[in-house]
């Protein structure tokens, strides 16, 4: 399989909402994410390809804790995408992980973005730390469709980005900016949530 800053299909059901057989599945996909939150990386591969790795995991396996709006733009879409924004790092890891999952009957597509204002057809989106200096704009166009935003800079929850993936030493973790995934009216799982290094939300401390 290749990719060539284009699309990549994928296919194969494995990843949906409905039935006690399906919610088995999502169950396995926590403790695989709890395993790939607090264990450190393999010393013996290199980091820099490790942690890309885990990324690329994290993105394909975080799909099956989001809910999205029947309104959004993307639900209508005939596949379930996975957009990189900025410097591609991954190499094939996030195609060859997302490549037989389906999401809610969706297969799956990775696609490297270069406008702005393709964004908007994106499910989850993975903002490189390249794009640090122009956030504003890109979160911008990202709400367009409503999609998961992701990056992995200190900084890019405060910009308004969704989930941040971070690494402390060797150890690989995430935050979660909750204000800015329920303004996009979707809905993460407790689950993920139970699962994150940080949660923030203002708008419930401002109402506290």
């Amino acid at each position: 399989m290749s990719f060539h800053g284009g699309a990549v299909s994928a296919a194969n059901p494995v990843l949906h909402r409905e039935g006690p057989k399906n919610r088995l599945v999502a169950i396995v996909c926590a403790g695989v994410l709890v395993l790939g939150a607090v264990l450190p990386l393999e010393a013996t591969q290199d980091s820099t390809s490790s942690e890309y790795a885990w990324k690329a995991n994290f993105l394909a396996k975080s799909a099956s804790f989001v809910d999205w709006p029947a309104d959004s733009p993307t639900t209508v879409a005939g596949t379930f995408r996975w957009c990189v924004f900025g410097t591609y790092s991954f190499g094939t890891s996030l195609a060859e992980f997302t490549r037989d999952v389906t999401v809610n009957g969706k297969h799956s597509e990775v696609k490297w973005i270069h406008k702005e204002a393709e964004l908007g057809s994106c499910q989850i989106i993975f903002v490189s730390r390249s794009e640090e200096k122009r956030y504003a704009k890109v979160l911008d166009a990202a709400r367009t469709g409503r999609g998961l935003t992701v990056g992995e800079t200190p900084g890019f929850l405060d910009a308004g980005g969704m989930v941040s993936l971070l690494m402390d030493g060797s150890t690989p973790g995430f935050e979660v900016n909750l204000e800015a995934v329920q303004a996009a009216r979707l809905k993460m799982s407790s689950r993920l949530l139970a699962l994150a290094r940080r949660v923030v939300n203002h708008a419930a401390t401002d109402k506290g």
